[in-house]
């Protein structure tokens, strides 16, 4: 009987490295399926009426609430003009200028074939997350710049796979911008391995539209650059032959996907730094300066123990990408890695919504991946790996509960964003 078992997962492994885009797809809906299932569980049993308005809150009420609101009102009103500002300071206040307008806005398009606001988004974002996942394992199986590995294939398979069931990851069934998001962000990563410049900077325009991430993106791409005019030099070849003005281009034009919407925002209120005094609005302070808000927060929570706390698990993730656990992946893939968690950080306040903004730091799945099935020198895959990926999944996999049932579910007077 054991040896069945065993002959049936190894055949069984054997199918899904043969299809591995039908393997990936696949699990990506069984992932939406858990996720479904946990939003339906928070919806019955933890979700307070009076954040909903009724007696019977349901999943449809846990799509709609939170931030999808928001990108319903672009989508069906656009953008309040001039700025909403309070009246008795002047100051701006509140308003959908906060949120980037490339998702509302393709959804407003479906909406004009007479769909409703959620099917289409929500329609949407479930297409976008499977490819989504479908790119990061094409990112993950990619060797270039990265130290061999002979079980790429199935590292590849497994981290994609585990980033399907990320905590989080029940937000690309709301009208959340993450799925787009992690899209042109793997998007850009692909092609930039591939040297496929202009592509990329095609990729950074609607990306500025989206998330404002240009600046680990550009990180990536300097450090891509870096790299191959290195290797090129030790090989006698000139450097970027026939690729530097696409190179200056995509660096160029990442850069200006960093500051569009902002600027673009500036322009139509008149008031150059709008786009900043809305996010101060929402609590954001960058008057404070980078990092500040964490180490004071993590200092009023516990002290000297709590700031030292914060840095040796900043110090561990950093170890794990530079370290025998990161290098089967791409220089790209961990520049990314390094430099998006360090933009959030350095500009994100202290907020629960953290926790869906690393779903795009998908090299964390990655890590997972590594430290579950390779040994602890990197070296070779153990023979047992598949327990051990089934172990991590639990914790995982109550994760994404918790996450739901936690922060997805509204209370007026008490809850926290997701």
């Amino acid at each position: 009987m054991s040896v069945l078992t065993v002959a049936g997962r190894r055949r069984l492994g054997r199918v899904a490295l043969t299809h591995p885009v039908r393997s990936v797809l696949l699990v990506y809906v069984v992932s939406r399926i858990v996720a479904l299932v946990a939003m339906w569980v928070a919806a019955t049993w933890f979700q307070n009426p009076a954040g909903v308005g009724h007696l019977a809150p349901n999943v449809g009420d846990l799509i709609s609430l939170w931030d999808a609101e928001w990108y319903e009102t672009i989508a069906t009103q656009g953008y309040p003009v001039p700025l909403p500002a309070d009246p008795d300071t002047g100051k701006l206040t509140y308003s959908a200028w906060a949120f980037y307008p490339l998702f509302p806005f393709l959804v407003k398009g479906l909406m004009a074939l007479g769909l409703p606001f959620t099917v289409a988004a929500v329609g949407l974002n479930v297409v976008l997350g499977g490819l989504g996942a479908v790119l990061i394992w094409a990112i993950f199986r990619h060797g270039l710049h990265a130290q061999p590995q002979p079980g790429r294939e199935r590292l590849a398979l497994v981290a994609a796979s585990l980033w399907c069931f990320y905590p989080a990851t029940g937000v690309m069934l709301k009208p959340y911008t993450e799925p787009l998001a992690v899209v042109l962000v793997a998007a850009s990563l692909l092609y930039l391995m591939r040297r496929r410049y202009a592509v990329v900077a095609a990729l950074a325009v609607p990306l500025g539209f989206t998330r404002g991430v240009a600046a680990a993106i550009g990180c990536a791409a300097l450090i891509h650059l870096v790299v191959r005019i290195r290797e090129e030099r030790e090989a006698g070849v000139a450097p970027l032959r026939g690729a530097r003005w696409a190179a200056a281009l995509m660096l160029v034009v990442t850069g200006l996907s960093g500051i569009a919407w902002p600027v673009i925002v500036g322009m139509v209120s008149g008031i150059p730094t709008a786009f900043f005094d809305v996010q101060e609005a929402w609590g954001q302070k960058p008057a404070s300066g980078p990092f500040i808000l964490w180490i004071q927060w993590a200092w009023e929570a516990r002290g000297l123990a709590g700031v030292l706390v914060l840095v040796a698990l900043a110090g561990t993730y950093i170890a794990l990408i530079l370290g025998r656990h990161g290098r089967w992946l791409p220089v790209e893939v961990r520049a990314w890695a390094v430099a998006y968690p360090v933009y959030l950080f350095a500009v994100v306040r202290p907020i629960t919504s953290m926790w869906r903004f690393l779903l795009l730091d998908f090299p964390i799945a990655a890590l997972l991946a590594s430290v579950a099935m390779r040994t602890s020198t990197g070296e070779r895959i153990v023979t047992h790996w598949r327990r051990r990926v089934a172990v991590l999944l639990v914790p995982v996999g109550l994760g994404l509960v918790w996450w739901t049932c936690a922060l997805l579910t509204y209370t007026p007077w008490g809850s926290r964003p997701p």
